[in-house]
């Protein structure tokens, strides 16, 4: 009989993660859990408020990507007040979001590619804790660390001017925008002195790329193995196919690149996806209503993003994505590991994309807001850096939020979350009776590659408070570790 484990309720801890593993006769796993504390009563929290204050009030679900959440917001207002389903709003409107957008998943991806992973393949998983962390990277590849830092301060800017703030800005409102690009800024953005101009953005995004798969190169094996399974993939594309990170419809293929949804409409999402509650977790995990809770879960994110979209609308980032499809013949890309080459394809698409609209005249004039015949509610999807981001609310006469509900990236890829630590405990724990601090790591790399929250704001400093239990055939708690 396995044993219950309880963890108190708390909202939205950065990093707060555990781990159980137990163990059958011959001290081989025979089950794992990762249980995460995602108590997230903001769903209650705006019910009663004005919906206006939705996208600034939902933003503090999280400090690292509250942009994500402010946007996906605003996108749910804007069919309330009759704006439209995403490109329902002024050219200015839309422009600046998506500049806005964009900047957000330059500066997180940068973020947790070169603070939190680059430890990782810099030093190796057994590498000396000590210096597998952001501070020795910083002493051991000081241009490395450097420019993860200034990427992600340029992406910080880019968010400054578009939402008011680098965190919980008020630039997206329902209709639109509150604001144009200042002109200034927008000059300096495009030819400011190196490295902080978006040429050279695109030149490291490039050199990010080439790092990677250099490395690629030389652990091909520990990349395509680490953690690798079948698994369904979802997201948002463009109505063409385009890989689109702000607005689109919902596609999902699975592990043979067949499509199981096919470019539905996301104000229809509850008709296709369910969210199954298991009692060992306060995470729900998602699954396609029409596949089941067995066959129906999938992933989201970089990996899932780059197998749903047929291509990539910027030109340096589709010739990348297409070495990458190259990798699988096509097919879709089941290495957890990939996560990070395919973060890092979108890292170079974002920068492109930025050039894009920083030299698109909309952003300096014209009208930032408009709307239409007033809706009882609306649903906001976006691609946050993460993954798929669901808000949903209900508004009733008197302004008042009734109803919201949230489905967070790190929520959707739960299940796959769980699949990936069962196969890494299996593969580096099987016949142990103690654990050793490498696969306690090997634990936490397959957490990281989904970027979610519990890793996201901790592993910085080397000590991700991972807690992992081990457990005889009966149930005998025989090593417990925490990083």
């Amino acid at each position: 009989m396995s044993q219950k484990i309880t963890i108190e309720p708390v909202t939205r801890v950065e990093g707060h993660g555990k781990v159980t593993v137990h163990l059958d006769d011959q001290n081989n796993v025979s089950q794992t859990r990762l249980h995460i504390v995602e108590f997230r009563g903001f769903e209650r929290f705006v019910q009663g408020r004005p919906y206006w204050e939705a996208p600034v009030l939902v933003q503090r679900l999280c400090g690292i990507c509250p942009v994500s959440h402010h946007l996906a917001a605003a996108k749910a207002l804007d069919v309330v007040v009759g704006a439209g389903t995403g490109d329902g709003l002024t050219p200015t409107g839309e422009k600046m979001r998506r500049l806005m957008h964009y900047g957000q998943i330059f500066q997180s991806h940068a973020l947790h590619f070169f603070h939190l992973v680059s430890p990782d393949l810099l030093f190796g998983i057994d590498g000396d804790p000590a210096i597998r962390n952001v501070i020795g990277v910083a002493l051991m590849h000081k241009d490395l660390a450097v420019q993860g830092v200034m990427m992600r301060k340029y992406g910080q800017e880019i968010i400054r001017a578009t939402a008011g703030k680098k965190i919980h800005g008020t630039g997206a409102i329902p209709g639109g925008i509150n604001r144009h690009l200042d002109p200034a800024e927008r000059e300096s953005f495009l030819n400011g002195p190196d490295p902080l101009n978006i040429e050279h953005m695109i030149t490291w995004a490039q050199g990010a790329l080439d790092f990677f798969k250099g490395y690629y190169k030389e652990h091909k094996e520990f990349i395509d193995n680490f953690a690798q399974f079948p698994s369904n993939h979802l997201s948002i594309v463009r109505k063409d196919g385009a890989l689109d990170l702000y607005h689109g419809v919902l596609r999902a293929v699975d592990n043979e690149g067949n499509r199981i949804l096919d470019d539905v409409d996301y104000q229809d999402y509850n008709e296709y996806i369910e969210e199954e509650v298991r009692s060992w977790s306060y995470m729900k995990f998602p699954y396609l209503k029409h596949l089941g809770k067995e066959k129906g879960w999938y992933r989201v994110g970089p990996l899932a993003r780059l197998n749903t979209c047929d291509f990539i609308p910027s030109p340096l980032a589709q010739k990348e994505f297409e070495e990458y499809k190259a990798v699988t013949n096509g097919k879709p890309n089941d290495m957890c590991m990939h996560f990070h080459y395919a973060r890092l394809i979108e890292i170079l698409h974002a920068a492109e994309m930025m050039k894009e609209l920083l030299n698109d005249p909309d952003l300096l004039t014209g009208e930032l807001t408009t709307k239409g015949a007033r809706q009882p509610e609306g649903v906001g999807v976006i691609e946050a850096p993460r993954g798929t981001l669901f808000h949903h609310y209900r508004v009733n006469e008197k302004d008042q939020i009734t109803m919201a509900n949230l489905i967070v990236s790190t929520t959707n890829n739960n299940e796959p979350m769980n699949q990936s630590v069962n196969r890494v405990a299996k593969s580096w724990m099987n016949g142990h009776t103690e654990i050793t601090e490498p696969m306690m790591n090997a634990v936490e790399v397959a957490i990281r590659a989904y970027d979610p929250c519990l890793s996201c704001a901790t592993h910085a400093l080397g000590q991700m408070p991972l807690e992992i239990s081990l457990y005889d055939a009966s149930n005998n708690l025989i090593d417990k570790k925490r990083t």
